[in-house]
């Protein structure tokens, strides 16, 4: 805690008015920044981060570079109707579109792998077709998802009956693109603030107050609130179920066969190899309540599952030690598709992603700046 007076150095510099301030420092509130800076450089744009670094789901997740499997995608179609399912697809597509146009490959490891999906029923089969009937016009190929089942005893998958490759996913560095877009901001002038908590914010008739503690409250003209998860602080009316995702990392394992993304029921369960070691998360649908969450904490009962699901499907027959645990928060709702909207006349949000951050948030950058504009 601060709750200390600032000098008058830091408050006609750190301290000072901004046109625009963004709560979070995530993908999304790093991607709006870089959006509102490139179209208006004039403008003064702060972020603030109340950790050292982004801690939610950006850099704690799984480093997907993907827009739905086969699945998921199916799942979305009946809740939410094909035409928001698509809107959704198609946004996620572009994002990831655009990282790649931003960065180089080398720069966030990104890797155009592959995304598989492991499946053990027919019914999707069933409507595979019609599935890339329909994404044809977004992903610009007539077969985004197609059945590869030469490929289970290639990786190694034990309990396998089908697998759908989809050659338009990949994998990513979530670190390092985080650290990619950050640089961009400091090239860009967007200015810091880490390590600080926002107590409240109100609004007045000429500016915003945003209150950090009883000695130093900052203004600006306009916020964007972009705390995914830790949102209903802020906005109490919005529909945010936080979502704790658990993760596991093997220790290297040797003549490893998997490689690529890999999802496994509607994507409430992801794996991939990183290097020689295996990166398992998910699985929250056997524990929904107790992760519904904002707390960081593993849980013996979820990590015991994963540990079970990395040696009955992932590595059958073969021995293998966890080097790390930990876990990320996402942001849910009733639907997945994301808050991107004015709240009142200086205020703004874009939240609950819905664990797709990675993909989503170049393009929700741009909304946001449009919005604000």
């Amino acid at each position: 805690m601060r709750n200390i007076n600032p000098s008058i150095w830091e408050t006609e510099t750190f301290y000072r008015k901004r046109d625009i301030t963004i709560i979070g420092s995530g993908f999304t509130g790093l991607w709006a920044a870089i959006s509102i800076k490139e179209k208006y450089p004039e403008k003064s744009v702060l972020i603030i981060e109340r950790n050292s670094v982004p801690t939610g789901a950006s850099t704690r997740n799984a480093g997907f570079a993907c827009f739905g499997s086969l699945t998921e995608i199916i799942s979305d179609s009946e809740k939410m109707g094909w035409e928001k399912t698509l809107d959704l697809v198609k946004m996620r597509f572009e994002g990831l579109q655009k990282i790649q146009n931003y960065f180089t490959q080398d720069e966030i490891d990104f890797e155009m792998c592959g995304g598989y999906e492991i499946l053990n029923t027919e019914s999707a089969l069933d409507k595979l077709d019609d599935v890339n009937e329909k994404l044809a016009p977004i992903i610009k190929t007539e077969n985004t998802f197609r059945i590869t089942n030469e490929k289970i005893e290639e990786f190694g998958l034990g309990k396998s009956d089908y697998l759908v490759e989809n050659l338009c996913e990949g994998s990513l560095h979530s670190g390092k693109l985080l650290n990619k877009l950050l640089e961009k901001c400091h090239e860009l002038k967007v200015e810091f603030l880490f390590g600080t908590e926002v107590e409240s914010v109100s609004e007045a008739e000429n500016e915003i107050k945003i209150t950090i503690d009883d000695n130093l409250i900052l203004k600006c003209d306009k916020v964007i609130y972009c705390t995914n998860a830790f949102s209903t602080k802020f906005l109490e009316s919005e529909e945010i179920i936080p979502a704790r995702g658990q993760i596991i990392l093997t220790e290297p394992i040797e003549n490893l066969k998997l490689k690529g993304t890999f999802h496994y029921d509607e994507g409430f369960y992801y794996f991939r190899n990183l290097g020689n070691q295996i990166l398992l998360g998910g699985a929250r649908n056997q524990d929904f309540e107790t992760e519904k969450t904002t707390n960081f904490e593993t849980t013996d009962f979820l990590q015991n599952h994963l540990k079970q699901f990395l040696k009955e499907v992932i590595l059958p027959n073969q021995d293998f030690k966890i080097a790390m645990r930990w876990s990320g928060i996402m942001a849910m709702g009733i639907e997945k598709t994301p808050i991107v909207k004015q709240i009142s006349e200086k205020q703004f949000c874009a939240i609950r992603l819905s664990g797709m951050g990675v993909a989503l948030a170049p393009k929700i950058g741009e909304i946001v700046c449009e919005l604000i504009t």
